[in-house]
């Protein structure tokens, strides 16, 4: 059986849209006017974002990360899978998020400033800790 060339190149276009899609972006690509990188090393990465009232972000992924609240206000954040959450972030709130793929909205009438901070180095593996007689 004879495959022609059109079926091999849509196949290979049908790939490149299902590998792209389903690797998040790096929220400074997918929203660089909303995220700033404030310093970075080997370690972390620390970004500022800034929702304006009514903005969004396309999803995009982060390693585990917090985030210290500059400027309260309402956020929305979506996932692949689930509800979305809804939080009312208060100055001075620190939020831990484990490693994973979101999106958000700024759903309240105030501008929302977070200082959000990444892990590299993956969460070390603890081992069981062992009797003693």
């Amino acid at each position: 059986m004879k495959i022609s060339r059109w079926w091999v190149v849509v196949a290979a276009v049908l790939s490149i849209i299902v590998v792209r899609n389903a690797t998040a972006q790096d929220p400074l690509k997918v929203a660089p006017d909303m995220y700033k990188l404030v310093f970075e090393n080997d370690r972390v990465r620390v970004m500022e974002v800034v929702f304006a009232p009514g903005s969004k972000i396309e999803k995009h992924s982060h390693p585990d990360h917090f985030g210290y609240v500059l400027s309260a206000g309402k956020l929305r954040i979506s996932r692949p899978a689930g509800d979305p959450t809804d939080a009312d972030l208060k100055v001075g709130e620190v939020l831990w998020i484990p490693a994973e793929t979101h999106w958000g909205e700024n759903t309240g009438e105030t501008e929302i400033r977070v200082l959000v901070t990444e892990l590299k180095e993956p969460a070390k593996k603890t081992k069981a800790a062992k009797k003693t007689k």
